[in-house]
């Protein structure tokens, strides 16, 4: 195709090199199933910015590539068993019961099919913003004759939104359809995808522990674990899964394209230099650019998910002392959760959000402190609201963390003593009046008033008050009545 476009080459060009500096396959049959992608994407249309069924036939077709097997009877029973195993090991170990789920066990397709919803949810606010930018920078820059020839075909915006919706939904699914090779479960990425359903993908926990020297189905329990604890986690607290998707949702609105750089790295490409494409594509010219408001909810939205998995690393600790290689397994998925694969980086470069616990071992350190110094109930009670969660701070500094909240919860308490004391009517230190009908009943309080009125002969501001019960009006204190 770049052959006849661009006349064999003439002039020292050689096509085949701008084709691999763009990414463009060499293999007829790769060429042909990249051509019917292109086709459906000028040909398909959408109600939205984004074309999210795209994105779904997209996801579903990269994941059934390179074999995707149905699950077989015997699997759904092995994850089943472990998963059932997994939630009684857990039990001991923390202080939410269990979900009571059945296992499910899922092929990479059923996958994408069980987390689409989720994945619309995280990426719309971005992908929305992006296919706007597209089409508005590209409308600008059309000329007249061409918007003229497009006016026909509903107007250059609107074709170009279209086709940018579409382009989005492809690589959404290009990077979801990945990330279902990589996954070996539903919360694989500290976020519960499934709508709180607890799953593992034989497949790729066969291909987890592909290498290792460690039994098939010990590398299955040892995952089941980290997976229940998830749901667990996820179920038992039910604010965490909006808490979660709500900052990620709101750090998505506020990202923004910067056009003028889109606009920059068009005008730097040379047609006739391969080298220059291939720069511009590697300097992310359509990556949206953080403001310092998005940097600060970036980094309380990492510290949530460092403690969800610190948590569920701590936990998974606990429950698997058993297994004779759960430490190495629990190195490997720390390892694994730090630096991400090729599919999250995918998925990073495409969103501009990185959901990766970067701070995983300072979180897991936090939680055993905590164990040890509050016991289980303590440390899982932590959960009942975001505010009792530790900071970054506190990430900076376990062993300060009981101090710093021994502090705080010592105020609390102080004020919370004084607000029962006054809807109980204790106020202390402070005047109660009294009227002449209260009688011998009025007590102590009414004695130490020095405005009460207490029978005749104490008309003196300056007497010490009426707490005489004597008949003749004597202040019962040595002072003279009617004085």
């Amino acid at each position: 195709m770049l052959s006849k476009m661009f006349g064999g080459g003439a002039g020292g060009f050689d096509p085949q090199e701008l084709a691999k500096a763009a990414g463009l396959p060499s293999d007829p049959a790769a060429m042909a199933m990249m051509m019917q992608q292109v086709q459906a994407m000028f040909s398909s249309t959408s109600d939205g910015p984004v074309n999210w069924q795209l994105a779904h036939e997209q996801a579903r077709r990269i994941a059934s590539t390179d074999n995707d097997p149905s699950v077989s009877s015997l699997q759904r029973r092995s994850v089943d068993e472990a998963l059932k195993l997994a939630e009684m090991w857990l039990d001991p170990v923390t202080d939410f019961p269990s979900t009571g789920q059945l296992g499910r066990a899922w092929s990479r397709a059923e996958w994408v099919e069980a987390t689409m919803a989720t994945w619309r949810r995280l990426t719309e606010p971005v992908a929305t913003s992006i296919a706007k930018a597209l089409s508005d920078v590209i409308s600008e820059q059309l000329p007249e004759e061409m918007k003229s020839m497009l006016g026909a075909m509903g107007g250059p915006a609107s074709m170009l939104q279209n086709v940018g919706g579409a382009m989005f939904g492809m690589q959404l699914g290009q990077a979801v359809g990945a990330l279902s090779k990589d996954v070996v479960g539903s919360t694989d990425i500290g976020v519960p995808l499934a709508d709180g359903r607890m799953a593992l993908l034989p497949a790729n926990v066969g291909a987890f522990g592909a290498g290792l020297d460690i039994p098939e189905q010990e590398v299955q329990l040892f995952l089941a674990v980290r997976e229940a604890a998830h749901v667990r986690l996820f179920t038992q607290v039910p604010w965490l899964t909006g808490h979660l998707l709500g900052s990620i949702e709101r750090y998505a609105r506020g990202i923004h394209i910067d056009i003028s750089k889109i606009e920059e790295a068009a005008r730097d490409i040379d047609p006739t230099n391969p080298e220059s494409m291939q720069g511009a594509l590697s300097q992310g010219v359509f990556m949206p650019e953080r403001t310092a408001e998005q940097q600060a909810a970036l980094v309380r939205l990492e510290t949530t998910l460092a403690l969800v998995e610190g948590w569920v690393d701590e936990l998974t600790a606990a429950a698997a002392v058993n297994l004779p290689s759960a430490e190495a397994l629990r190195e490997m998925v720390r390892r694994r959760r730090a630096t991400g694969g090729p599919a999250e980086h995918a998925f990073a470069s495409l969103v501009g959000l990185e959901l990766r616990p970067r701070r995983l071992r300072d979180a897991a350190a936090l939680w055993s402190l905590l164990t040890t110094e509050r016991g289980v109930e303590g440390r899982d009670a932590l959960w009942q609201h975001p505010d009792l969660l530790p900071t970054a701070e506190d990430l900076d500094d376990p062993a300060g963390f009981s101090e710093r909240r021994r502090l705080i919860e010592s105020s609390d308490a102080d004020v919370d003593a004084a607000l029962e004391r006054l809807l109980a009517g204790d106020f202390e230190g402070q005047e109660q009046p009294t009227t002449e009908n209260d009688g011998p009943e009025r007590g102590d309080d009414a004695a130490q008033d020095p405005t009460a009125q207490s029978g005749p002969g104490s008309d003196d501001p300056d007497s010490d008050g009426p707490g005489s019960d004597d008949p003749d009006g004597g202040s019962g204190d040595g002072e003279i009545p009617g004085r």
